[in-house]
């Protein structure tokens, strides 16, 4: 048995208790936190450049139209 599967097998030991599991829990969390951060800073971006094109475009069409 090779010494990483040895130490995966000691981990799921104790990660199987309930301390183990409220930790897996709030990494998980974490995880889906940074992610959202991530996608919420490339979303916030689109939704200004939308703005600002949508604006352009109005005051395009009242200005030129």
């Amino acid at each position: 048995m090779s010494l990483t599967s040895q130490i995966l097998l000691q981990f799921g030991g104790v990660l199987g208790g309930p301390l183990g599991r409220i930790l897996l829990a709030i990494v998980a969390i974490g995880v889906v936190i940074v992610i959202g951060r991530v996608v919420l800073k490339v979303a916030w971006r689109l939704v200004t450049i939308a703005a600002l094109v949508v604006g352009l475009l109005l005051l395009a069409s009242m200005f030129l139209g």
